[in-house]
């Protein structure tokens, strides 16, 4: 069956649905296609594949991200996309769908009119975002780091830990996770983003707009909370903690990092659905991400923690604190940190929605030193404050005394921080005594460890 054109659909439908961004990339959309809300160029590349000598290869390992960026890169994972979305030849046409599935379109209309109206407010100036910033990778073939306000071409990355010693721009970006990782979309101006006729009917303030919106990113870039306890109630599979606790050095911390790494990923994927953190400047979502990635999988691990036990959910088995440790002494201070912190938000009992609004004011923490757009991400940080105030407040009552569940989740990001140091200094400590390990490209670029030439 043909896909579905936009133009044959009355105006006011596909009106709406153009607002739904491609469910396969995120550009822009142009309607239905096959079955799903698409752009034009995931309709064209979907049409092609059909093909019966269409052999698509990933030359990774199958878990390449697909945005706007890179959706090019692999065509293999691209149509892998596709057709988990629902992308099909014989796809029934919109005119057709039901009233059920009508009013879910119309539901996530609204939901992304919601998302775009926070990220206007959000903007300081809407007259900043009229031209496109300049991409990284830009940045750094054109050296103009020093007009930004760096001395000496160098940049504090380390600084956010508490390190003192400063790295170039090009040590920073060999892998540029700008182009494999972020979404460089640029929104359109203030003047035009704004839809009227849903400002007339938006339903509460801006906190219940960003409640909703930090919810729906927190649920779709996480493992569902049934299927968590689901795990929690098995009963311990022995010889697979057996296996772990077994594991040499190496193996156990290549294997950690694979599974942070996928973890980072659907950080990065949180990171771009929070209002106005893709209106920042390129330089500073990255700078964002690669200081606070880390710290928010802590509070990711939090929900994947049963106290009972003291065990985590690691990817499909229930491990104690105790596997992870080795035979170093500051490796085991490390796990015991991380286990620590963690249990300490668990404890809090956050509902999915409070822990969403706290990894946005986590990742948006104000005082990270490098970024260059202070003013717009203390705005955007203080929306989140606003919003995680009103949620907990309503949820929660004091914990002891005067003292909130906010407070407590407050005083925990130096405790973050002070875990990033203990995990950059035993990823140092092991890089140096094992020099040939070679670590997933993601987890080398974010923690900035290997040379360039590991990196090519």
């Amino acid at each position: 069956m043909r896909s579905q054109n936009p133009d044959n659909m009355p105006s006011t439908i596909r009106a709406q649905i153009e607002i739904i961004p491609c469910k396969v990339c995120g550009d822009k959309s142009s309607g239905v296609h096959y079955g799903v809300i698409t752009c034009e160029g995931c309709k064209g590349f979907f049409r092609r594949s059909q093909s019966s000598v269409v052999n698509y290869q990933c030359p990774r390992n199958k878990q390449c991200v697909v945005d706007r960026v890179n959706r090019n890169r692999c065509q293999y994972c691209r149509l892998q996309k596709c057709l988990k979305l629902g992308m099909s030849r014989d796809a029934v046409k919109f005119g057709r769908m039901s009233k059920k599935q009508r009013e879910k379109v119309e539901d996530e209309v609204r939901f992304h009119r919601a998302q775009m109206r926070a990220q206007s407010d959000a903007a300081p100036d809407s007259s900043v975002y009229d031209t496109q910033t300049p991409s990284s990778s830009d940045q750094l073939h054109h050296n103009n780091y020093n007009s930004g306000g760096y001395s000496n071409n160098e940049v504090g990355y380390g600084s956010p830990y508490g390190y003192s010693a400063s790295v170039t721009p090009q040590q920073t970006m060999q892998y540029d996770i700008s182009a494999d990782y972020v979404d460089s979309t640029t929104y359109e101006p203030r003047s035009t983003i704004i839809d009227p006729e849903f400002i007339s009917h938006a339903d509460g303030d801006i906190n219940d707009v960003l409640i909703k919106t930090l919810a729906e990113a927190h649920a779709n870039t996480n493992t569902k909370l049934e299927a968590v306890h689901d795990m929690f109630r098995k009963q311990p599979d022995v010889s697979r903690i057996l296996y772990y606790k077994n594991l040499g050095q190496e193996e156990l911390w290549l294997d950690c990092a694979e599974k942070l790494t996928q973890m980072i990923q659907n950080i990065i994927e949180f990171a771009k659905l929070i209002p106005g953190f893709m209106r920042l400047s390129q330089d500073d979502q990255i700078l964002l991400l690669k200081t606070g990635s880390f710290e928010l999988a802590i509070v990711r691990m939090s929900r994947l923690l049963d106290l009972s036990q003291n065990a985590v959910l690691y990817g499909d088995v229930m491990l104690p604190q105790e596997a992870f440790y080795t035979s170093d002494s500051e490796e085991m201070r490390l796990v015991s940190r991380i286990f620590q912190t963690a249990k300490s938000i668990a404890e809090l009992k956050l509902t999915e929605t409070e822990l969403a609004l706290y990894q946005s004011l986590v990742l948006l923490w104000p005082e990270r030193n490098g970024v260059r757009g202070n003013t717009e991400i203390q705005r955007l940080f203080n929306l989140s404050m606003n919003a995680i105030r009103q949620e907990l407040e309503t949820n929660h009552a004091p914990l002891k005394g005067d003292v909130t569940v906010l407070d407590t989740l407050l005083n925990n990001i130096p405790n973050f921080r002070d875990i990033s140091i203990l995990h950059m200094e035993s990823l140092s400590k092991f890089k140096l005594q094992h020099p040939n390990v070679v670590f997933p490209a993601l987890y080398k670029e974010l923690f900035s460890i290997d040379s360039q030439q590991d990196l090519t």
